[in-house]
Order: structure tokens, then C-alpha cells, then sequence
């Protein structure tokens, strides 16, 4: 049985699933950001306590298809951006498409109309995050990250990145107090 779960964008949060889903006696199969497959039907009551559990933690047992859907979105758009080394070279919306299954139209529009952000956008503000965190660990340099993030120029990253938070990428680097935000508020 597949669950989906709302907020779940982080390392952190799949720890909160498991032990939770071990409280609970329950195993699972796949744990991923998002969704967690259990080998289980849940009873009325596991489901209301682990709905409650998760709650506590800021988490969310989902159950309508279309907040299923951008949640799967945002959660693949998360770990494309935040959790590997090199963005894939292909158009971001056939990854997308692909990975959700879905006719890349159509969730384009589910998104917008729920989010009220387009994807696009969405995609961009968390790059943005990715650049401001690679930007604070200061081991690589505007190029490498412009090159990393799959900017073309380094003068596109640096007009995304003013565009976005007002600031210039050296600026920012430069501030004593460096705001990012949680990616769950992205």
C-alpha cells in the first residue's frame, strides 16, 4: 500500500516516516521523499494515529489525488535540484513528464492552478536555494556552480539570482546574516 505525505522534503522528514511507521508496527518497502510503500493495510485507527503522528512532526497523511500529484512534482523537482551532484541535461519538463508519468501539459496546469506558481518558477526559486547553500560552503566558485546548476553563463545565474532574492551572488556571499529559507516554505 502506497501513502503519500505532504511536507516530506527532507532526509530529516523520512526519518520522522520510519519512526513513526515503527511505532506503529508497521514495515515498510520504500521510504522516498513524498511517498512511503508499506507492506501493510492500514486499519481505520493505524491510519487516524499515524495521520496524528505526523501531524506533531508537521507532516501530512494525503489523500486527495491532486495534492498527491504536486506533491509528487515538488518532491522530484526537490531531489533533482537539492539531493544530486549534477542536474539532468534533459528538458527539465520530459524529466518531470516522465518520472510522473504523466502528459507534461496537463501537470503543468494542475500545478499552476493549485500551487499558483508555474513550474518553471517553482524550479527556479529552488535552484536559487541550491546556489545561496553552494554559495555559503564556499568551495566552489560562480562558474562551477553556474556550470553545476545548468545555467548558461555565469551572468545568467547572477540576473536569476538578483531577479530573485534582490541581491547579486557576490553580495549575498558577503552578508554576515545569509537567509535561506526551509525548503518546504520554497
Amino acid at each position: 500500500m502506497k501513502l503519500y505525505i505532504k511536507y516530506m522534503v527532507s532526509l530529516r522528514c523520512k526519518m520522522v516516516v520510519k519512526e513513526a511507521l515503527e511505532k506503529l508496527g508497521l514495515h515498510y518497502i520504500i521510504l522516498e521523499l513524498g511517498s512511503v510503500e508499506i507492506m501493510d493495510d492500514l486499519t481505520n485507527n493505524q491510519r487516524k494515529e499515524l495521520h496524528q503522528t505526523l501531524l506533531k512532526s508537521g507532516l501530512e497523511l494525503m489523500d486527495d489525488k491532486k495534492a498527491v500529484l504536486i506533491e509528487k512534482i515538488k518532491n522530484i523537482i526537490i531531489e533533482m535540484v537539492h539531493y544530486t551532484d549534477e542536474l539532468p541535461k534533459v528538458n527539465y519538463s520530459d524529466y518531470i513528464s516522465e518520472k510522473v508519468g504523466l502528459d507534461y501539459t496537463h501537470i503543468s496546469k494542475v500545478f499552476s492552478e493549485v500551487k499558483g506558481i508555474t513550474i518553471e518558477h517553482f524550479i527556479i526559486a529552488h535552484k536559487i536555494e541550491r546556489v545561496k547553500e553552494l554559495l555559503l560552503y564556499d568551495e566552489l566558485n560562480l562558474t562551477q556552480i553556474s556550470y553545476m546548476m545548468n545555467y548558461s553563463s555565469v551572468a545568467h545565474l547572477s540576473k536569476q539570482f538578483k531577479k530573485v532574492t534582490g541581491l547579486t551572488p557576490r553580495f549575498f556571499k558577503q552578508l554576515k546574516d545569509k537567509k535561506r529559507i526551509a525548503l518546504e516554505n520554497v
